[in-house]
Parts: structure tokens; sequence; C-alpha cells
């Protein structure tokens, strides 16, 4: 009996990163692929995350950077401008970027890009601007949206979400950030930058949560000293409108606290987008987490459906989503034949606040967690050359290993540049090298990079063989006769 001919190996639902990715390898070995995208290609990432927000920082930090111009030696250095043009140019960026994750592009690569609502029929099928597709395999690539959650008069003021927040034209005179995670972290500082009057709002006991207490103390008192206002223990109950200015009310331990804002901005996490394209058609398992439960595959409840990013966790991040699309799609095209375990053993990722957070690996707080031995060893950036030269030296590298070992279990560093430092930790850890082939390594002087040799350095005193040590000391008494 004939096999029975599908219109495509593989279609791909969603034109984010992990979709995009997902239809980029199928095309590169020459398999037929149809990418679908309901919406703007290049998904969250290019459109309201990644791209506008690190290309607002840039902006907000030279305006920071202005007013530091006596410890530079100059005298006198400001900047007058104009939110709506900053705006533009964070808009402009998107736009230079753009044609990256175009459909000329992705078309130009082999893929039948579709512009349509997705709706799953069945687990090798889907309709699309009212034509039933099929292919061999199908990727769930469908991403994720922020969650708005459910306090009392937030739907009778216009609040901001890192979806609509790029639409501003005019700076809000008091913004009030819900949230203390990373987007709200790094938005918080943006605004303050421009000069608004901004208060960060998070429930729990500190900003960057998930970050060691000496890291977050370090973002927080670097807020603070910026002029944000940070309250933490403070959770969001009613929001009251108000004919120029609203009002947050939030709990603190039984105190009412009363915050007035113009405008604010709910960053309190994403919501997988588990709805609107048909999913309860496959009826796919939905985990506690309402994302997609997969399996160590990426598969979605079938053999040949996978889903990759947002949608499936548990990282939300754009590099994370396009780590799973090699794997989902690898497995999509060539299972039973060869297909491959998900690692996530090594995944970076950092926060673009100014100090940068970076981290891969275990903290602390994972090690504690876990119950997992540790040794930790620090190296204090105030003394890097470089960062001297920069003037900004505020920061450290701490590194935890296996005690007694230079086997490398985590990273974690709060610096300018963090997010590109941490990239030799990665490589060290993906293939199991240790501090020992980092002190090793030639690093040119005077950079950056130098410090993650240093770290490595203080490690390696730190575990000289004292007893080798005064064996050299005799044996050079000994050569001086």
């Amino acid at each position: 009996m004939a096999k029975k001919k599908t219109d495509a190996n593989l279609i791909v639902i969603g034109a984010g990163s992990g979709g995009l990715v997902s239809a980029y390898i199928a095309a590169a070995v020459k398999a037929k692929v149809i990418l679908i995208e309901k919406s703007l290609m290049g998904g969250d990432c290019l459109n309201t995350g990644c791209v506008p927000s690190k290309s607002l920082i840039a902006s907000a930090k030279f305006i920071h950077d202005l007013k530091r111009s006596e410890e530079y030696g100059i005298e006198s250095a400001t900047a007058k401008f104009d939110f709506a043009s900053i705006m533009k140019r964070v808009n402009g960026v998107v736009e230079t970027i753009s044609p990256h994750d175009s459909v000329e592009r992705y078309t130009s690569l082999g893929v039948d890009v579709i512009i349509g609502e997705a709706e799953l029929i069945s687990p090798h099928s889907v309709r699309v601007n009212g034509k039933e597709l099929t292919a061999k395999s199908i990727i769930i690539a469908a991403g994720a949206r922020p969650f708005v959650p459910p306090i009392e008069g937030i739907n009778e003021v216009e609040y901001l979400t890192s979806d609509n927040i790029w639409q501003l034209t005019e700076l809000p005179e008091k913004l009030v950030v819900l949230g203390g995670g990373p987007i709200g972290c790094e938005l918080a500082q943006c605004f303050a930058r421009l000069g608004a009057k901004v208060t960060i709002v998070e429930m729990l006991p500190k900003i960057m949560i998930k970050e060691d207490d000496e890291i977050s103390a370090q973002i927080s008192q670097t807020f603070q000293d910026e002029g944000v206002t940070v309250l933490t223990k403070h959770k969001a109950e009613k929001v009251t409108k108000g004919a120029n200015t609203h009002t947050l009310i939030c709990d603190r331990g039984g105190e009412k606290v009363e915050i007035e804002f113009d405008q604010i901005l709910v960053a309190v996490g994403r919501a997988a987008n588990l709805d609107g394209y048909g999913l309860e058609n496959l009826n796919v398992p939905i985990s506690k987490r309402r994302t997609i439960d997969a399996n160590e595959y990426l598969q979605a409840g079938y053999s040949n459906v996978y889903a990759v990013g947002d949608i499936v966790g548990p990282y939300q991040f754009t590099h994370a989503a396009s780590h799973q699309a090699w794997y989902a799609t690898v497995n999509a095209l060539f299972s039973p034949f060869k297909k491959f375990k998900v690692d996530y053993s090594v995944m970076p990722w950092a926060t673009y606040t100014d100090p940068e957070v970076a981290r891969v690996g275990l903290n602390e707080l994972d090690a504690r967690e876990k119950g997992i031995a540790y040794e930790v060893t620090t190296y204090d950036l105030s003394g890097l050359d470089r960062a001297i030269a920069d003037g900004h030296g505020k920061g450290m590298i701490k590194v935890l290993t296996i005690p007694g070992k230079d086997k490398i279990l985590g990273v974690t560093i709060i610096v300018k540049h963090a997010g590109d430092l941490i990239a030799e930790f990665v490589l060290a850890m993906r293939h199991g090298m240790g501090l020992n082939k980092i002190l090793g390594t030639i690093h040119s002087y005077p950079t950056w990079m130098e410090a993650n040799k240093f770290v490595a350095g203080n490690w390696k005193r730190n575990h000289a063989p004292q007893w080798a040590l005064k064996l050299l000391e005799k044996y050079h008494q000994w050569r001086r006769g």
C-alpha cells in the first residue's frame, strides 16, 4: 500500500525565534516546510521584547552616562531629547532588523510562508485561510503573552504591558511597574533614566527573586540611587481611576499603601498561548504551569507533534527557544531513525539592567535548595584594570565549584558586559572544562574578559597545596646556599 502523500514534511505554527529556527533548519536539510504566522514575523523577541527593550536601554544609558561626565574629566555634558524621538529610534531599530526575519528572507531560503491564523485539525493537518494542509510532523511555536493578574479595577485604566509600551509617545510622569523580575527591572530603570518618577511594586521579599541576595541587593541599591522607589512585600490589590492620575492600593503586612500614577506597567510574568489555534482539538496535555506538557524529545502528546519556546518552557528565553528548535526539528524530520533528548544542562541567561546580571548553572540559592555541596570563589571587578579605565568597576564574578575541585557548577556575574563575560564559562561548562583551563588560557590585556581568568586564579590560590609550597620554600633556600 502506497504511503499517503502530504503537503509538507513539516508545518511550523508561529514565526518567533523557535518557529523561525525550526523552519530554517528544515529548509537547510531540504525538507518541505510550511511556516504559518498570524501576525508579525519575528514574534515577541523582534517586535515587543529583546530588540525594542535593548534599544531603549541603549538610549537611556547614553543619557545616564552624560550625568557622570565629571568622572571622565569632562566639566559638563547635557542632552536635550524628546521622548517621542527616542521611541521612534526604538521602532526604527526593529524595522532595521526585521528583514532578518521577513517573509522574503525565509521564502528565499525555501520556506513556504503563510500569513494567517492556523487551526490544528489533527496531528497531521492544519487549516489556514480556509485551506487544509497536511504534514508528516507539526511543530507548535505559538509563544506567550504578558500575564495580567486579576487586580480589582486594573481594566478601568489603560495599563501597559511589554506588548504595547512601545506605542508610547509621551514620557509618563509617574510610572508604577508591577513586578520586580527581569522585564520590570529593565524597563523601570530605563524610564527612570529618561526622567519618569518610577515605583517598582513587588509582592515578594526582594526584586530579581531568582538571584542570590547580594546580587538582588546591589541592583535594588542601584535603582534607589538612581531615584527608583523599590517597594517589596507589597501586594497590589486595587486600582482606582482618577481624572488625571490614578491610584494603586497595596497591602503591606495588613497596612494599606496608596501609590499615585499616570501610567502602570504590568510585568509580573508571561502566560503561554494555549488558545486560538485548535490545541483543544488534539487534546494536547497541559502542565500545571499552564504550558504544553512535552516530553524529553519535545513531543506534545503525539509522536509527530512537537512544541518549542515559551509555549512549553521551562525557560522563556529567545536562545532557549532556538536551542529547543534544533532538537524538535531534527526529531520531527529523522525520527524514528534518529532522535535526541533535549539538553538544558548549560542554559545561560542575562538581565540587561545596568549593571547587567548574567548567570549559568547553579547559584547559591539553587545549590542549597537542591542540597548540592559547593565552594564559592569570587573576584571583585573593582580591581580589574579595564573596569577602572572604563569607570565601571562596581561588580563581581561569583563561581560555584565542586568542593576541592575546579569543576564549575555555576557562575553569576554582575557588572557591565556581564552578558558577554558569561560566554566563556558557558563554553567551559558545556565541554567539561574547569577553572584550571580558563586560568591557562591567554586573555588579551586590558580587556573585561581578563576577569574570568582572575577569578580562576583566585580559586587556584585558595587550593594551592601548602605542603608543596613549604617544600618549594626549602628548595629555594637550599639553592641560595
